[in-house]
């Protein structure tokens, strides 16, 4: 079977030969070894929200599920941008006849990543980089490891409205995980927020208007403990957790 990457999962598609069956694995799940391990946000979905969640879910009520998916597709929309620019790719807010070929607010987004990439000039050493940990036994897909005044940066890009303690988690087990399978340790753990309420920049901050690099208060190792807690309540849950395979035709024709 031929593999391919289907963009909006960053996942490898298994197509056979003749175009007519795809099998598409689950995206919670990592193979490793002929083990399958959770991904880094599944394992994170487990942490308490709560009472601020709560009190959003009793405010938009039936609203929630169209708020979630529509700032998921945001999210989507604006890593596949900063993707696409970091592969080198010119990119158009307008097509050729002069609309507008994505939302405004993603295309701001991206625009305040391009303004971060082009102050500090990072060098890129990986973009959308899959990584694991054989010791916590999670994987995940890290958004940009790089070099900023020789100095080694895990960052993950955040469009959400709120920074939340799960994001630090998440920086702090990719600094682990790059570590395992790189052996270098990274200095630098930060959040790329794009939704900042920022309004200009500032001496001695990594910020801008609508951005801002955010780094745990906590040490690497406090939050590493604290996920620890988190995949303890996730293996409660899961003790035997297994992907679940899609496989399916891609022609149908209506029988006689």
């Amino acid at each position: 079977m031929k593999k391919q990457i289907k963009r909006s999962y960053n996942r490898i598609l298994e197509i056979s030969d003749d175009y007519k069956q795809i099998t598409m694995p689950d995206s919670r799940y990592y193979q490793r070894n002929g083990e399958f391990y959770p991904s880094l946000t599944y394992v994170l979905s487990y942490y308490p929200k709560g009472k601020f969640f709560e009190d959003w879910l009793k405010k938009v009520g039936y609203s929630a599920d169209y708020l979630v998916k529509k700032a998921g597709e945001e999210g989507t929309e604006t890593h596949n941008l900063i993707e696409s620019y970091l592969d080198g790719e010119e990119l158009n807010f307008l097509d050729q006849y002069g609309n507008p070929q994505y939302d405004p607010n993603t295309w701001q987004m991206f625009l305040r990543f391009v303004e971060f990439w082009e102050l500090y000039k990072p060098r890129l050493i990986e973009r959308e980089v899959h990584l694991f940990s054989d010791e916590l036994k999670v994987a995940g897909t890290c958004d940009l490891v790089c070099e900023i005044d020789n100095e080694l940066w895990i960052i993950d890009h955040k469009t959400s409205n709120n920074m939340q303690l799960t994001y630090e988690l998440q920086t702090a087990v990719y600094g682990k995980m790059w570590e395992e399978c790189f052996g270098s340790k990274p200095e630098r753990l930060g959040l790329l927020w794009l939704k900042s309420s920022k309004r200009k920049a500032r001496k001695g901050k990594m910020q801008g208007k609508g951005w801002e690099i955010h780094e745990s208060l906590r040490t690497q190792d406090e939050n590493i403990e604290i996920f620890k807690t988190v995949k303890k309540l996730f293996d409660l849950e899961n003790p035997s957790p297994e992907p679940i395979i899609n496989s399916f035709p891609t022609t149908i024709k209506k029988k006689d």
